[in-house]
């Protein structure tokens, strides 16, 4: 039987560390910008979930580490992208700015530039 303790679960005389909560996180969705020339001219398409807020100063960054963009016979990640800091837009809410560039695939890189959806857009 499991016991809880604490804020620990502990089963059979041993602890168990509780599973994280999600604090603060933000979703995204974008679009590169043009790469390559002629018939190979193209962009790709990307969504996710930032990482958790990361103080920074008076306010406080998030981390993007995205495994694939969309596929158009290959694909680009957004690797240890940060955002920018927290721009509030009102009632007590805010977004964050996120520019940068994909990494090389295919002989070629994409910049992006987007901000984030809201924080917790369902609370008040």
């Amino acid at each position: 039987m499991a016991i809880k303790k604490h804020g620990a679960l502990r089963k059979s005389g041993k602890s168990t560390v509780k599973p994280k909560q999600q604090r603060h996180v933000h979703e995204f969705e974008g679009s590169t910008q043009l790469a390559e020339e002629g018939d190979d001219r193209h962009n790709h398409r990307f969504a996710g979930i930032t990482g958790q807020a990361i103080k920074s100063g008076s306010s406080h960054i998030h981390e993007i580490d995205l495994t694939h963009t969309d596929f158009l016979d290959h694909f680009h990640n957004l690797k240890k992208i940060r955002t920018g800091p927290a721009i509030p837009v009102g009632n007590g809410k805010h977004v964050h700015f996120v520019t940068g560039q994909t990494t090389l695939n295919d002989g070629h890189v994409h910049r992006f530039n987007f901000a984030t959806l809201i924080d917790s857009p369902l609370k008040p």
